[in-house]
């Protein structure tokens, strides 16, 4: 039955996406030459929280370019995280695999984290081995297979000229973003954080050659620019050089990840009663990547091209939530790294720029893995490889608010032991959450009742909690997983 349900919703799914096809481009809403291909401007930013944002829900912090970009897009109230760390979610971002298949589950080590000599290689049947903890765990890659088609690579495959700038944290040199498709890499590097977000961006004491020579790419030009500017910057420079286009532009903004560094007398502007100096610091930092959607948006304008140019604006995880430090995640609970709302929600914006209908929402679970699908139906191709994605096409309810909501099981895997959080599994589907903790008891939640996760109902409906195990196993099956195993 479940086989054939599917087999049903990809029919629809293709259905809608010729759909799509045949009406994308007719509703655009200025005059440019007919058939050609959008500009993308993609801004992911680094454990920006749930509900940081005005147009989220957020009070504290003044985000109004993001706000007025989520008001003339698509704001996707239900949006999702691959994974609650960065590195799975950026794998699966630029794949549309999900982590599990791809084997990345835990954020990847840059060479200052990694003991002298350690292997680069790590075979995906090698497991972990610690004699406190119960339970042996498959090791994390130290790279992104060159093998895997990227969106920069599809996007090439259309004649686009292709840009990465910022944090890429998805392994060394030789997997670096100019080996992934990109044609020019700004900053992305294995780096998880930056040294610091303060030209010339190195620490000339630190231990490591990496940290003693800094961002790669984003060499310091003006003592004390600051970084989050810098890159904005960077992304201007090349759709000046590249406006005739088609181009595709993946900003990764190192921003909001620790170290929390902000422009001082900017800080000093959220200084209020109830709010301590990092929350000051993470604040302001933030309002440096809304400064610079706003000079972007503007820049877009100036240039005046002859392409509609869609922009995305996303997460990588849940924000960093220390008791309530740098940010806080409530209503949402906990926080970046944990299995809970406030680790997995992201916000995730879509401004079509005429392709699409703006002023709305999608209402809808949706998550890292759909970016991949959907642009390839923007750039009206399939797969380079011809190989079958995790994530879903966004673009038919992009195109068409009329549409139905689609539901899908939704799927997380971390099978790591992690400070205080040991390997989990989660299944999300028809409003009910599974966390299936390894060595502890299950939890069970029913967001569509309870979305802070106050009520743990799994020891009240023991049948939910198999039938909904059942179904966990047979997705990580279908992934094929790496589980935990018990010594």
């Amino acid at each position: 039955m479940y086989h054939s349900l599917k087999l049903c919703r990809l029919t629809l799914v293709f259905l809608l996406t010729l759909l799509a096809f045949s009406h994308a481009f007719a509703q655009e809403s200025r005059s440019r030459e007919a058939g050609q291909l959008p500009n993308f401007v993609v801004i992911m930013v680094d454990d920006l929280g749930a509900v940081d944002l005005g147009c989220y829900g957020g009070k504290y912090i003044r985000t109004p370019n993001i706000d007025q970009l989520a008001k003339e897009g698509v704001r996707c109230t239900q949006a999702y995280a691959a994974a609650a760390i960065c590195s799975p979610t950026r794998a699966a971002w630029v794949t549309g695999k999900h982590p599990a298949r791809l084997g990345i589950t835990d954020w990847i080590r840059a060479r200052f984290q990694r003991p002298v000599g350690a292997p680069v290689d790590v075979p995906r049947s090698q497991y972990d081995v610690n004699p406190k903890q119960l339970f042996e765990t498959p090791a994390n890659p130290f790279y992104l297979p060159l093998s895997e088609v990227t969106v920069a690579e599809a996007a090439k495959n259309k004649g686009y000229r292709t840009a990465h700038i910022g944090k890429w944290h998805l392994g060394d040199d030789a997997w670096y973003p100019e080996h992934q498709g990109y044609e020019v890499n700004i900053g992305g590097c294995d780096y998880g954080q930056p040294p610091t977000y303060f030209d010339p961006y190195q620490l000339p004491n630190a231990k490591h050659d990496s940290l003693r020579q800094g961002i790669p790419g984003i060499e310091g030009r003006k003592k004390d620019e600051f970084l989050t500017d810098r890159e904005v910057d960077e992304a201007i420079n090349l759709m000046k050089e590249w406006k005739e286009g088609p181009f595709y532009i993946q900003l990764n903004h190192y921003a909001v990840h620790t170290p929390i560094e902000a422009p001082a007398q900017l800080a000093e502007t959220y200084q209020v009663p109830g709010k301590n100096k990092q929350q000051a610091k993470y604040a302001a930092l933030l309002e440096t990547v809304d400064h610079g959607v706003g000079k972007l948006r503007a820049a877009i304008k100036a240039l005046d091209m002859n392409r509609p140019t869609i922009i995305v604006f996303t997460s990588d995880n849940g924000g960093l939530d220390q008791n309530g430090t740098p940010t806080d995640n409530a209503p949402l609970r906990d926080g970046k790294g944990t299995p809970y709302e406030g680790g997995l929600r992201i916000p995730f914006i879509l401004y079509g720029d005429g392709v699409f209908v703006g002023n709305r929402t999608l209402d809808f679970p949706v998550t890292s893995t759909d970016w991949m699908p959907t642009l390839l139906d923007l750039t009206q191709q399939s797969h380079p490889m011809n190989e079958p994605l995790d994530g879903l096409s966004l673009l038919p309810w992009l195109i068409d608010a009329s549409l139905p909501p689609i539901q899908r099981p939704l799927v997380w895997h971390f099978p790591h032991y992690r400070g205080a959080t040991i390997p989990y599994s989660v299944l999300q589907i028809d409003g009910w959450k599974l966390i299936q903790y390894y060595g502890e008891p299950s939890e069970l939640y029913h967001l569509a009742e309870d979305p802070n996760e106050e009520r743990d109902l799994a020891a009240e409906n023991l049948d939910q909690v198999a039938r909904l195990k059942a179904k966990l196993l047979e997705e990580l099956t279908r992934l094929n997983a790496s589980l935990p195993r018990q010594k």
